[in-house]
């Protein structure tokens, strides 16, 4: 404010016209020059009154209009009254070519309106369908909240309270989404509005917390729905589904099973189906009948996601969700191929409420393939835009991650806090993800024991990943700890769906598995088909563990150099990629084939804070500092101060060194 106040008292210095040249170019914020000029010219300013500004030090004309600071061109725009204003953006509205740049002058004539007026609410709101087909989420609900404010009529004003409640939701604004609700609610809604107000509501509660709150809202607002929109209703179910299956288990007892049931009941969806229909379809029955009878379902719903015929609306709203679907059916590529697409069709539309989510899938494949400097930079960044729009931070990807790099205390102070956090959302997926990152950790650990109390609380309930992923975790760790009982139970209840999903990753887990309990002709066939079949796929750390416990049973059968093969190759990728816990693991059985094995600590980019590191990364990875900034919500300037003091901690001078320091220092972005 004091900076601000500063620039306003420099303005009172300079002439009436210099100041009126400055108000048109701060009502044009995209700083084209011939726009400002044109603008001018109908408001009679002479061109030299650029001059007093320019050597002020408050404006750079170029290729573009530029002030010296923000808060130059706010402070310009709120020393001028309201009629000035309006006189500056009816210029600017009038020099806008209406067949080049339709939206911008849809938006200045909207400025320069005093008082209510249908025409130009209507220009806003085609503007908006223009934004919205473009993707462009946030200045689709910029235009239809002007609209709303201009609109005289009352009903029509609700519905494009309605419309705009929707688009913000969407771009991550969920106060101002909340607000033009309020403003929907006051005016005459038909029944499919109040309907849809529901939906919105229990759609902000899920993006807000995750939790237990949302199901019951979206399923009462998908059983509303029914008669009204079957489509819509269709959808609402899947997204009560979803809900649901966050909630877990400190959702209601049967959250998940009732919506399941709900949904299977509705009449078959519209031929040919939609790729969100297939999915509501597959994970309904996957509830209701089990794994067996759904997986064929979820995988042609997959394949539908994969389609190229995919809408972006589709992709931007469900690639998530098919996402999860790719990693309980133990589908990398799949995995790998959607979440980098939902990822970038987020970011180019500025879908800022589920960019978290896919950013933390996209961060889980790259965990799973050894590249833990990506995604840790995914995981960050996730974290900082759930910070930045205030919803509710799932952090699977750092809490995995703690897991695999055998970082005791902080995968343990992340699952305390995780299940802090969970309980009073009341969000279970979270204490599922911490229990299964914990015996991942005591597994590294060698302590098999705690390891194996920790994998049983993880597959105490079906949170579909990992409640999976945790059964190999428990029979690993009861095979340790000679409680083959429990080892062939855990064998058991994961056979019933490896053979099933058929894919390499989950047959070779189970070869793995098998292996663990099986004699020695069918143990040596069994790790090397795991071996075979998880060499084929992106999961390079399941990888690095076959090599590491085939090698652990050559040298219990004494044959050293067999093992030292198997453990060497464990040991390398382990140390690249990070897992300290298991990597000293594969060095104590070096040691004990007699091989002299030295004891490695993975570098690490430890001077650098965390901060620090991630833009690090990002530059790295070629994106500019403003590129920077908008994905962190810092400033172009802050991005700066933190890449100098990367390079002095680095001992490099340019960006073009960031790649090759990060990878020697084993933080590169592994992309």
């Amino acid at each position: 404010g004091r900076i601000e106040e500063s620039f306003r008292r420099r303005l009172e210095a300079l002439p009436a016209e210099t100041r009126r040249l400055l108000l048109v170019a701060a009502a044009e914020p995209i700083g084209e020059p011939v726009l400002m000029w044109r603008a001018a010219e109908l408001l009679g300013i002479n061109p030299e009154a650029a001059a007093p500004a320019s050597a002020a030090g408050l404006l750079e004309l170029g290729a573009r209009v530029r002030f010296r600071h923000p808060l130059v061109r706010s402070a310009v725009y709120r020393a001028a009254s309201l009629a000035e204003r309006q006189t500056a953006h009816r210029a600017l509205a009038d020099a806008t070519d209406p067949d080049v740049d339709p939206d911008r002058r849809a938006w200045h004539h909207a400025h320069a309106t005093p008082g209510l007026d249908e025409d130009v609410a209507a220009e806003l709101e085609r503007s908006a369908e223009r934004a919205q087909a473009r993707g462009g989420l946030a200045a689709a609900a910029a235009f239809l909240e002007r609209a709303t404010e201009l609109t005289p009529e009352p009903a029509r004003r609700a519905g494009l309270a309605l419309s705009a409640a929707q688009a913000r939701h969407q771009a991550g604004a969920f106060d101002a989404a909340l607000g033009l609700v309020g403003i929907a609610e006051s005016g005459p809604l038909d029944e499919l509005q109040r309907a849809q107000v529901d939906v919105l509501r229990g759609q902000i509660a899920f993006a807000v917390t995750r939790g237990s709150e949302a199901p019951p809202l979206l399923l009462s607002a998908a059983k509303r729905l029914e008669p009204l929109d079957f489509g819509l209703a269709r959808n609402t179910y899947l997204e009560a589904l979803s809900a649901a299956m966050h909630a877990g288990r400190l959702g209601s007892r049967d959250g998940v099973l009732e919506v399941a049931k709900a949904a299977r009941a509705l009449p078959p969806a519209p031929d040919p189906p939609r790729a969100p229909d297939l999915l509501l379809d597959g994970l309904a029955v996957l509830h209701t009948e089990g794994y067996a009878a759904a997986t064929p379902m979820l995988k042609r719903a997959l394949r539908a996601f994969r389609s190229h015929e995919l809408s972006t609306e589709d992709g931007i709203r469900w690639l998530w969700l098919a996402c999860r679907t790719a990693m309980d059916l133990w589908d990398d590529e799949s995995w790998f191929v959607l979440s980098a697409r939902q990822v970038q069709l987020a970011r180019d539309a500025g879908a800022l409420t589920v960019l978290p989510l896919a950013l933390n899938l996209q961060a889980g494949i790259h965990l799973f393939a050894g590249q833990f400097a990506a995604a840790e930079t995914m995981s960050e960044e996730a974290r900082a835009l759930s910070d930045a729009i205030t919803n509710a931070y799932v952090p699977y990807a750092r809490l995995i991650l703690a897991g695999w790099r055998g970082q005791q205390e902080e995968t343990l102070r992340l699952t305390a806090a995780g299940d802090r956090d969970a309980t009073a959302r009341g969000e279970g997926r979270t204490i599922g993800v911490g229990r299964y990152a914990t015996a991942v950790l005591y597994n590294g650990l060698a302590r098999y024991d705690d390891a194996l109390a920790a994998a049983r609380q993880a597959t105490e309930y079906r949170d579909l990943a990992f409640f999976t992923w945790g059964l190999v975790e428990l029979i690993e760790a009861a095979a340790r700890s000679e409680k083959p009982d429990l080892a062939a139970d855990g064998l058991r209840r994961l056979s019933d769906m490896t053979s099933i999903s058929g894919t390499d990753w989950t047959l070779g887990v189970e070869a793995r598995s098998r292996a663990l309990l099986s004699a020695d002709e069918a143990a040596e066939r069994l790790y090397r088909e795991a071996l075979e079949r998880l060499a084929r796929t992106r999961v390079r750390v399941e990888l690095a563990r076959t090599h590491l416990l085939s090698g652990e049973w050559l040298r219990r059968k004494r044959r050293r150099l067999d093992a030292r093969e198997q453990l060497r190759t464990a040991h390398d990728l382990f140390s690249q990629f990070g897992m300290e816990a298991f990597a000293e693991r594969a060095r104590r059985e070096l040691v004990a084939t007699g091989e002299s094995a030295r004891k490695r600590t993975v570098e690490t980019l430890g001077d650098l804070t965390a901060q620090e590191a991630q833009i690090a990364r990002l530059a790295g990875d070629g994106l500019s500092n403003q590129e920077i900034g908008a994905r962190l919500f810092i400033s172009p300037r802050t991005v700066q101060y933190h890449l100098h003091k990367v390079f002095g901690k680095l001992d490099i001078t340019s960006r073009n060194q960031l790649g090759p320091a990060l990878s020697s220092h084993g933080g590169g972005s592994g992309r």
